[in-house]
């Protein structure tokens, strides 16, 4: 797909990316460090091979270092700086071994004994715990590891985690959407791509969400708040694998299957995941339109659309490290999409009242489409460790994206005079293909005992195809329709840098960053010589600043400024036609938003915190259906705001009822102003409302087997634009229960319990009069089994790779 001329860019552009990532870092100063090691035996005398060695910080218990013992029970630890320490040595089967040393010298230990226990390896278990909450000040952590939402999938997970709301597979947060990271690995996929990758991946592997509203500089700038998945790390030797299946009951059947496997040796690691998802999901829609002449209603459109998709999803994903030596590691990653079925149909019927005879009465609407597309993304990394334990990191990344569609439509228009019935036909074809080049270099380094820096820079290189082409069919012809056929270019160059410095005193600690970003961006059609260009340079700050008042009160202040960038399929001016009268297109014209985003809070006795905080977007930018009440069309298109202007008082605690029962309460009381010139009009509207939830988490009988999990989250009515959503209720229960002797596990999840999650949307301004009431899909049972095998005491490397700039190839 791409021209000679298109290679030449890329070649361009590599050349740029190679010489932005030519800097000087300076290293710190070398320090001493001692070593650790001995010899696992057993009471008979026989050494114990692949036995877990981990050594822990006597002061906090976090771990330092880790290892497995080899074929001759011989263990080894180095680079571990003069200190006190606690060493544990445990293996399935044995009493686990714990010793404080003190380290100032290398230290053998010569050799340790472990003494066998009475239980046999069947009965070796995972104890169910409840999920935890942990407020700091730019993000909060919430731990599910061996929790009843950690049998469940990773978007159910995201639908339970505190803070974030799940509709429609659209992930929100404070009313934008994040971006999302695996072990602070961008995942770089569409709003549909990234579903289907959490609805597909299990969440047995997650250790915590970290809901992070204040991102440091090193995230890029158009990451207003992240999502990041935390994965289990692994210290330990050996194989381990799950296989795991899920059947959801919604209004049509959905299921899933897959299995992870992991392997690691003292100089690899290897994880491999693959699921296979089929599924047909469900959408109902009432939608009113009330066109207007003189301001007065002249027709009134009244339409039953009944939306069915079915798709086969396959998401595979791979990771290799390779261990050069203690201080460097070489890691290849790959996180592949293939979406070889996708079959997307509505139908509608529309009832048009009016007092002109010419019109129709009603006209019924059939779209049916056929997709078919992949999304590639293949990573590279290579971390140096030193001496002083600063860290410089490179990262290559290449995504390659190919999408294709068939679609026919067809329209039927009846008259009271049967004789004038008429119907209208017409297929298209469209294609996109995307190719995305980026390359990135951190270094970080602990300044001293209370203070650290990093740096790093970035470039980012995207080139996009993508054609549409209208064909009218009138019997058995087609016909080539040149006013609805075009395509589109499309370039994006970004190079960033940033640097960050944390400080930390007695009773205050401060965070502070700074990025800057230069942007480039190219749109072009070849068949209008149409072309749209953006050419800026800006920076980003960011500083949070903590006070800790008294031993149980802190206070802080945050601050980040960021760019939400345009999705590249909401400034492709293609139209589509979902019918003759409905159309979805982009704007090619659209501008990027720039947002300040403040906070003040208090947290008090580490369980309650009460914040409040204040948005300020330039240019923000959404969609909007616009009817046309000359042509009786409704048009989807994004539109720049003038500013959007929201604050708030939000209010949240955790706590332990009971031993079996915690709970996590937050609300959040809001003000959304936005300000827009329509039309030549100025038009603005101001809306307070509500954010509430309340997650129950519960464990039962005396081995803790059996957890489950219930979160209820409540959105009041409120503004998107100036459209006006209906409040809905949101309600998720997951009961997990081990079986087979802990090797197994059985869930059960239900959804949307009360029925309470559609919603109607209001336009009425200006000379706009519509209405869409949706009945979604997400009412749901889910069964799901899943099966350990290996050796279940090993932890995962898992990691999802991807691009920032992925998140943009479409948002359907």
């Amino acid at each position: 797909m791409v021209s000679c001329v298109l290679n030449s860019n890329i070649i361009l552009n590599l050349k740029k990316s190679v010489l932005f990532l030519l800097i000087i870092i300076p290293l710190s100063v070398f320090s001493q460090d001692f070593s650790v090691n001995g010899k696992i035996y057993d009471s008979k005398n026989t050494a114990i091979s692949y036995a877990n060695i981990i050594l822990l910080s006597k002061q906090d218990s976090t771990i330092i270092s880790g290892t497995s013992s080899n074929n001759l029970g011989d263990f080894f630890l180095n680079k571990i700086k003069p200190d006190n320490y606690i060493l544990k040595v445990s293996f399935i089967g044995f009493n686990t071994y714990t010793k404080v040393i003190q380290i100032d010298k290398n230290v053998d230990l010569a050799t340790i004994v472990l003494l066998e226990t009475k239980q046999n390896l069947a009965e070796v278990a995972v104890v169910v715990k409840k999920p935890s909450v942990k407020k700091e000040a730019d993000r909060l952590i919430f731990n599910v590891a061996n929790t009843a939402l950690s049998e469940g999938t990773m978007l159910e997970v995201l639908r339970s985690t505190p803070g974030v709301l799940v509709i429609d597979n659209s992930i929100r947060i404070k009313n934008a959407s994040p971006t999302v990271y695996i072990n602070d690995k961008k995942v770089h996929l569409s709003g549909d791509e990234l579903a289907q990758l959490l609805e597909g991946s299990p969440a047995n592997s997650i250790k915590s969400i970290e809901v992070i509203t204040n991102p440091p500089s090193k995230y890029d700038a158009s990451s207003g708040a992240v999502l990041n998945i935390v994965m289990d790390k692994n210290l330990i030797t050996g194989y381990r694998g799950s296989v795991f299946t899920n059947y959801t009951q919604g209004v049509f059947p959905r299921s899933n299957v897959g299995t992870t496997n992991f392997y690691k040796t003292e100089k690899i690691n290897v994880f491999a995941n693959y699921s296979f998802t089929q599924s047909k999901i469900n959408r109902e829609s009432h939608e009113i339109v009330n066109f207007l002449e003189n301001d007065a209603i002249s027709e009134k459109w009244t339409t039953d659309i009944d939306r069915n998709t079915w798709s086969k999803t396959h998401n595979f994903n791979l990771n290799l490290d390779y261990f050069f030596d203690d201080a460097n590691t070489l890691s290849f990653s790959t996180n592949l999409l293939f979406l070889p079925y996708y079959k997307y149909k509505i139908n509608s019927e529309t009832v048009i009242e009016d007092d002109v005879t010419s019109s129709p009465n009603n006209f019924k609407s059939s779209n049916l489409s056929r997709d078919r597309k992949h999304n590639l993304g293949f990573d590279l990394d290579y971390v140096h460790t030193f001496k002083n334990e600063a860290k410089l990191s490179l990262n290559v990344h290449y995504t390659v994206y190919n999408y294709n569609r068939k679609q026919g439509v067809l329209s039927r228009y009846f008259y009271e005079d049967t004789s004038n019935n008429t119907s209208n036909a017409f297929n298209t074809k469209a294609n996109q293909g995307t190719d995305i080049y980026t390359s990135q270099l951190d270094y970080s380094a602990t300044i001293n005992e209370t203070s650290s820096f990093s740096a790093g820079i970035k470039s980012s290189f995207i080139i996009g195809e993508s054609d549409i082409t209208q064909f009218d069919v009138v019997g058995s012809s087609e016909t080539l329709n040149t006013d609805n056929s075009d395509a589109f270019n499309y370039n994006e160059d970004i190079l960033a840098a940033y640097f960050s410095y944390e400080k930390k005193w007695e009773k205050w600690s401060l965070s502070a960053g700074f990025r800057i970003e230069q942007t480039n961006i190219k749109g072009a059609s070849p068949i209008t010589n149409e072309e749209n260009k953006q050419d800026y340079f800006k920076g980003f700050p960011t500083f949070s600043l903590k006070h800790q008042l008294t031993e149980k009160v802190n206070t802080y202040v945050n601050y980040k400024r960021y760019v939400d960038r345009p999705s590249y399929q909401s400034l492709n001016p293609f139209k589509y036609y979902l019918n003759d009268n409905t159309i979805v297109t982009g704007n090619p014209n659209l501008q990027p938003a720039f947002v300040d985003h403040f906070v003040l809070g208090t947290t008090i006795n580490e369980k309650y915190t009460f914040e409040a905080y204040y948005n300020h977007s330039d240019a923000n930018f959404l969609e909007l259906p616009i009817q046309d009440n000359v042509e009786n069309q409704i048009i989807f298109t994004p539109i720049n705001l003038r500013n959007t202007v929201e604050y708030g008082f939000d209010f949240s605690t955790y706590f332990n009822v009971s031993k079996n029962w915690f709970v996590y309460f937050a609300t959040s009381f809001y003000n959304v102003q936005d300000l827009a010139t329509l039309n030549n009009e100025r038009l603005k509207t101001d809306t307070w409302s509500n954010y509430s939830e309340l997650s129950n988490d519960f464990s039962f009988l005396r081995d803790k087997s059996l957890s489950a999990n219930l979160a209820i989250v409540y959105l009041g009515k409120n503004q998107q634009g100036f459209q006006t959503v209906d409040g809905r209720l949101a309600t998720n229960l997951a009961i997990k229960k081990t079986i087979l002797k802990k090797k197994a596990t059985l869930s059960l999840s239900a959804s949307d319990l009360f029925n309470a999650q559609d919603f109607t949307v209001n336009a009425k301004y200006l000379d706009q009069n519509n209405s869409r009431y949706s009945n979604l899909d997400n009412r749901y049972i889910k069964l799901g089994f899943s099966y350990k095998f290996g050796n279940t005491t090993l932890e995962t490397n898992e990691r999802t790779k991807g691009r920032k700039e992925r998140d943009r190839l479409e948002k359907n």
